[in-house]
C-alpha cells in the first residue's frame, strides 16, 4: 500500500528550455527518493527531447530540446510517469560507500572549532561524525561534490563567516545539518574537519563521478600513514571505497 508522504508537485518552468518537478517544501530522505526514483525512470523511458536531469534535495531539473517537444507535452509525459512510480522503487536500495578520513591537525583546520563552539572534545566530534550513516541527497557546487545528510544536531555548525580561497581536494566539512566533500581544490566556506585520501571524481570514469544521488556514506577515521599508503594506491587506481 503507497503512503503519501509528499506535501504536494509542483511543475515550474526554468527559462524556455527547461522544467523543474518540486516535490513539497522541506528537505527529507523520504522526498529525496521521490526526486531520484523519477529521475531514473525518467532516463529509462528514453522520453523525446529530455536532454540533461538534474536531481536536488527536494526537485528534479529536466532540460529539454523545444524543438523535439513542447512544455506542456513534457509535464504530461512527467505526470504519467511520476503517478505510475512504484512503491519499490522508491525504496531502491543504492550503493553504500566508506570513505577513509585524517580527522584534525592540518588535515581538518576547523575540527578544534566544532569542539569548541559545542563544549565538546575533538574525539567526541570525530565519534558523532563518523558513527552516523549518510545520505547522498544530491551532487552539486562543484563535479562530483555530495552534498550528505543529516549531521547529528550535537555538531552541526555554521559556516565560515569569510570562505577560504582554496580548500583542498578531498577535504570533508560541514555546514550547519550537511556534511560534504570537496572533490578538489577550490574556495569554499565549509567548516573543515579532515580529508580523505580518495578520489572523489574523474572524467575518465564511467559515471566520472564516485557517489550519486540517493548513495549512503560512511565515515572511517584512519591514521596519517593509513592516509599516505591509500593516497598511493588511489594514485595507481589500485584502491577502490
Amino acid at each position: 500500500m503507497k503512503t503519501n508522504v509528499y506535501m504536494f508537485t509542483r511543475y515550474l518552468p526554468f527559462g524556455d528550455s527547461a522544467l523543474i518537478v518540486e516535490f513539497g517544501d522541506t528537505i527529507n530522505a523520504a522526498i529525496n527518493r521521490k526526486v531520484i526514483a523519477l529521475s531514473e525512470t525518467i532516463k529509462k523511458a528514453s522520453i523525446k527531447g529530455v536532454e540533461e536531469l538534474v536531481p536536488t534535495y527536494r526537485s528534479l531539473l529536466i532540460r529539454y530540446n523545444p524543438a523535439e517537444t513542447t512544455y506542456q507535452q513534457l509535464i504530461s509525459s512527467i505526470e504519467k510517469i511520476e503517478k505510475a512510480l512504484e512503491e519499490a522503487l522508491l525504496e531502491a536500495k543504492k550503493g553504500r560507500i566508506v570513505i577513509p578520513v585524517v580527522y584534525g591537525g592540518v588535515y581538518g583546520p576547523d575540527l578544534s572549532y566544532v569542539a569548541e563552539y559545542h563544549g565538546l572534545t575533538e574525539e567526541q566530534v570525530v565519534k558523532l561524525h563518523s558513527e552516523r550513516e549518510y545520505r547522498v541527497y544530491m551532487i552539486g557546487f562543484v563535479a562530483g561534490f555530495p552534498y550528505l545528510g543529516d549531521v547529528p544536531d550535537e555538531i552541526a555548525t555554521p559556516r565560515l563567516e569569510t570562505p577560504r580561497l582554496k580548500v583542498p581536494a578531498g577535504s570533508v566539512g560541514i555546514a550547519e545539518k550537511q556534511t560534504g566533500i570537496y572533490p578538489c581544490e577550490t574556495p569554499g566556506g565549509w567548516r573543515i574537519i579532515g580529508r580523505t585520501p580518495i578520489k572523489l571524481f574523474d572524467p575518465l570514469w564511467q559515471p566520472p563521478a564516485l557517489l550519486k544521488p540517493g548513495d549512503t556514506v560512511k565515515f572511517k577515521p584512519i591514521s596519517e600513514e593509513e592516509f599516505a599508503r591509500i593516497e598511493e594506491l588511489a594514485k595507481k587506481g589500485a584502491y577502490k571505497p
